[in-house]
């Protein structure tokens, strides 16, 4: 299949462009915080609009600081190093989410510190709502034609302009897929259950583990950074940064059914 012709640049008017990568940040934030504010209203949660409303700024500089350095940090530190100045070009590309998640929980933490809020509890109705970003983001990967996939003879493969003549795996759409439609879906399911949404770290670790085997999983299907390539036993630098969020993740859903001391006490 040839890649369709989809300017990245959506509208231009002088030195101002508007892109469809800039685009997706802004609807997974907006939309985000809209579907928190709803959740949090429909299940009688201990966070109103307007304190949403507040985070939502916080939310934005943790994802742009934190998915900027981590890309720094974690992809590219050596040509950085030398090219300081490019650090804060961040229209010519160059995000982690693995960055932005850790500055999100920053953010997450200072906000919920500042507020007098429980924490875990901003960090799972975070969690639910952070798909939509991922789906989005996603599909602006796709349109810019970048992070493809790996050379394929599927019928489905795409030839992408900066991936050769060969056609390859549209990869950025099984992300969207799995990172952002099935793991939104799987939340949105698990967060029905008093049981389950009543616990502390519960949707947090359950987000973590579905991003992760999401993640490790589509990472067999895209080719790995030309200036990474395979790292250890074979692994990609997204796989590697995967495992860490897996274990986190089963970690949290452990702590969260475990009785508290209360509970405890009373048995």
């Amino acid at each position: 299949m040839p890649f369709p012709d989809i300017d990245p640049v959506i509208f231009q008017i002088g030195p101002f462009a508007l892109r469809w990568y800039a685009l997706a940040y802004l609807a997974g934030l907006l939309l985000g915080i809209y579907y928190m504010t709803w959740l949090a209203k429909r299940y009688a949660l201990n966070f109103d609009k307007e304190t949403l409303d507040d985070f939502l700024t916080w939310a934005v500089f943790g994802v742009i600081l934190g998915g900027r350095l981590g890309y720094v940090l974690f992809y590219k530190p050596d040509f950085y190093f030398y090219n300081p100045g490019e650090i804060l070009q961040v229209w010519k590309g160059g995000m982690s989410f693995h960055g932005g998640i850790l500055g999100v929980t920053a953010a997450m933490y200072l906000f919920a510190r500042k507020r007098g809020l429980p924490f875990l509890e901003l960090t799972d109705l975070v969690s639910v709502a952070a798909p939509i970003g991922l789906f989005f983001g996603r599909i602006a990967n796709f349109i810019n034609g970048e992070l493809f996939g790996r050379v394929t003879d599927v019928s489905w493969g795409v030839i992408f302009p900066m991936g050769g003549p060969l056609p390859r795996h549209p990869s950025q759409l099984y992300e969207s897929l799995f990172e952002g439609l099935v793991l939104f879906l799987v939340l949105l399911f698990l967060f029905r259950f008093k049981g389950l949404r009543g616990r502390p770290g519960f949707m947090t670790g359950t987000f973590l583990i579905g991003y992760a085997l999401a993640r490790m999983g589509v990472e067999f299907f895209r080719e790995p950074d030309a200036y990474l390539g395979f790292l250890f036993a074979g692994a990609t630098m997204g796989q590697l940064l995967s495992m860490p969020m897996l274990a986190l993740g089963g970690f949290l859903v452990y702590v969260s059914f475990r009785p508290d001391d209360k509970t405890v006490k009373k048995t």
